[in-house]
């Protein structure tokens, strides 16, 4: 079990390392590897990484549907790294032009030195859904709000990322300090346990582990990600590089995504056929609940409000500009 309230700095540098490393080996290969390739027919070869858990699937609608092919792209979906944090290396050095992260795992390579940008949103937090994620104590706790956190212990699936950002920031909101809770990384596996036998105070939950935990008796306090509406939660982003040199081919890449999140939205069958297919998520589970919401929308307000908060929290080094954080072309809307 791994403590720490900011365990940032070995991360940070090994971005940093990273970086560097992609850096050099783009210089030394054009940056983007596949980049103006075709197939035989002329349609011009991708690659892209997804993440290993969820929100994944407009892609895979995107190549069902046809809607790459119709765009002349030849798309190769491939699981990325389980940090999708750790995707940006591959995308810098040309292995794949595009690749999914969250808010913070973006924020923090770009804060970090890397030439990456948002290409398009997949996924935000809206109040259109029932949470999906969110706080968990056991019942009879004395914990009623995020201002009880204050010198409690939270048990989460990695420190310093999004989770830890949320519990913080709502904690704050609620009138305490974030600064007086103790985190502790624990696996996803473990966290209702935790819970329940006090081994923490407190855990954050997502998925079908937070609807577990509230089979098994635990009390959810507050909404998750919902009380941060337009809060990204899955992003697709690409190398500054690839993106000034392939930009007609990343736009049709981006509208092909967005004529898939629209698909999506409208059939929930098919997003939970493909989940059904490539998570881990047992198929009953998968059938009883309902499937997310994706957007393609880009809410800078509550980006701009992420990256101050971050830092605020000592999540990140510096606070990037705009320029730095979205291509000039991905859908940033301000409310």
């Amino acid at each position: 079990m791994h403590t720490s309230r900011i365990p940032r700095r070995r991360a940070l540098v090994l971005l940093t390392a990273l970086a560097a490393t992609a850096s050099l080996t783009a210089t030394a290969c054009g940056g983007d590897s596949a980049a103006g390739t075709q197939t035989a027919d002329g349609k011009v070869k991708i690659t892209v990484l997804r993440s290993n858990g969820a929100v994944f699937e407009p892609l895979y609608i995107a190549e069902q549907q046809g809607y790459f092919e119709d765009a002349g792209l030849d798309v190769t979906i491939k699981a990325g790294a389980q940090d999708t944090s750790q995707n940006a290396p591959s995308v810098l050095s040309g292995e794949a032009q595009f690749a999914m992260t969250d808010s913070s795992g973006f924020l923090k390579g770009v804060a970090s030195g890397m030439g990456i940008r948002i290409v398009t949103g997949l996924q935000s937090a809206t109040t259109k859904t029932d949470p999906t994620d969110g706080l968990l104590v056991k019942k009879g706790s004395d914990i009623t709000s995020f201002k009880d956190l204050e010198g409690r212990t939270v048990g989460l699936s990695a420190l310093g990322g999004t989770l830890q950002f949320i519990c913080e920031y709502l904690t704050q909101q609620a009138g305490g300090d974030p600064s007086k809770i103790k985190f502790v990384a624990l696996p996803t596996t473990s966290l209702t346990d935790a819970a329940k036998s006090g081994k923490t105070d407190a855990v954050y939950s997502f998925g079908p582990f937070y609807f577990a935990g509230k089979d098994s008796g635990l009390h959810a306090i507050g909404n998750g990600m919902n009380d941060l509406p337009g809060m990204v939660q899955g992003l697709l982003f690409a190398g500054q590089k690839y993106l000034s040199a392939n930009g007609d081919t990343a736009k049709k890449f981006i509208d092909a995504v967005a004529r898939a999140i629209t698909y999506a939205d409208a059939h929930p069958a098919a997003v939970k056929a493909i989940d059904k297919k490539y998570t881990q998520v047992d198929a009953g589970f998968i059938d009883a609940h309902d499937t997310n919401y994706y957007d393609k929308n880009l809410n800078s307000t509550m980006m701009r409000t992420v990256i101050t908060k971050m830092h605020e929290f000592g999540l990140l080094d510096n606070e990037p500009k705009d320029d730095d954080v979205y291509w000039d072309q991905a859908p940033v809307v301000t409310s």
